[in-house]
C-alpha cells in the first residue's frame, strides 16, 4: 500500500513513508493502527461531513414538505400533483440527478445537497398526509364543539395527534438520506463516500478503508435512528400509552 488520499476536497495521494504493519503489508480486512492513524485527517472529517450533509438535507426537505403537505391537506385537488412529483423525483437514480443538476449548480455541495433533499420530499410529504388525516372525525368535532378556531384546532389537536406519523417518516427520511449520501462522493470528494471511493479504487481495494468508512455510515444510520426513536417516544407519550 503506497498511501492513501485525504477526505479533503481531493487531495493528492499521500505516500506512506514508515514501515507499515503486517495487516497493512498483507491488506488485511481490519487494521487498527491504520484506523487510529488516519483517524483525526481522514474519517473523522469525513463522519462530520457527513453529518452537515444529512441535517441541512432533512432540514430544508421538512420545511419544503411541510409546506406542500399543508396545502395537499387543506385542497385535496393538489395532493395528487404533489404527490406525483415528489415521486417522480424520488424515482430519478441518484447519479442521473447528480449529472441533470451539475450544468445548474457545477461539482458543489449545493449540488449534492438539493439531490438529497428532493429525496426526503417523497417520505416526508406522504408521512405529514397521512399524519394529518389519521385524526379522527369525532376528534374534530369535539375541538370544534368546544370554540376553538380553524387554526387552534390545527395546532393543538390535528398536527399533536399526527406527530408519530410524522416523526416516523423523519426516522425513515434520515436514515435514507445518510445511505444515499455516501454516493455524493462520486461527484466531489465529501462526506464518507469519499474514503469508501478511495478504498475501491486502490489497486487491490484497500479493505481497513473500506470497511472502517462503510462502518461509520451503518453506525451513523443506527445512531441517528436509536435517537430520533427516543424522541420520537418523549413527544409522543399518548401514542405509547395507547
Amino acid at each position: 500500500m503506497t498511501g492513501f488520499r485525504l477526505a479533503d476536497g481531493g487531495g493528492p495521494v499521500i505516500p506512506n513513508f514508515g514501515q507499515p504493519s503486517a495487516c497493512l503489508k498483507h491488506n488485511g480486512w481490519f487494521c487498527t493502527d491504520w484506523m487510529s492513524k488516519h483517524w483525526g485527517d481522514t474519517l473523522q472529517p469525513a463522519l462530520v461531513q457527513h453529518i452537515e450533509l444529512t441535517l441541512i438535507a432533512v432540514g430544508v426537505g421538512f420545511a419544503i414538505a411541510f409546506l406542500l403537505a399543508l396545502i395537499g391537506f387543506r385542497w385535496r385537488l393538489f395532493d395528487a400533483p404533489l404527490g406525483g412529483l415528489t415521486d417522480l423525483l424520488y424515482s430519478i437514480p441518484s447519479l442521473a440527478l447528480f449529472q441533470l443538476l451539475v450544468p445548474l449548480t457545477g461539482l458543489t455541495v449545493t449540488t449534492v445537497e438539493i439531490a438529497l433533499t428532493s429525496y426526503t420530499l417523497f417520505i416526508l410529504y406522504r408521512n405529514i398526509v397521512a399524519g394529518l388525516r389519521s385524526v379522527p372525525a369525532e376528534v374534530l368535532e369535539s375541538a370544534r364543539g368546544m370554540g376553538l378556531t380553524r387554526l387552534q384546532t390545527f395546532f393543538r389537536v390535528e398536527l399533536p395527534l399526527a406527530a408519530p406519523a410524522i416523526l416516523a417518516g423523519v426516522r425513515i427520511a434520515t436514515v435514507a438520506t445518510i445511505s444515499i449520501a455516501t454516493v455524493a462522493a462520486f461527484l466531489i470528494q465529501y462526506g464518507l463516500g469519499a474514503p469508501i471511493f478511495d478504498a475501491i479504487e486502490t489497486p487491490d481495494l484497500f479493505k481497513t478503508e473500506l470497511i472502517a468508512a462503510g462502518g461509520l455510515a451503518i453506525l451513523l444510520a443506527l445512531s441517528a435512528d436509536g435517537l430520533l426513536a427516543v424522541a420520537q417516544r418523549a413527544l409522543t407519550p399518548w401514542n405509547r400509552l395507547r
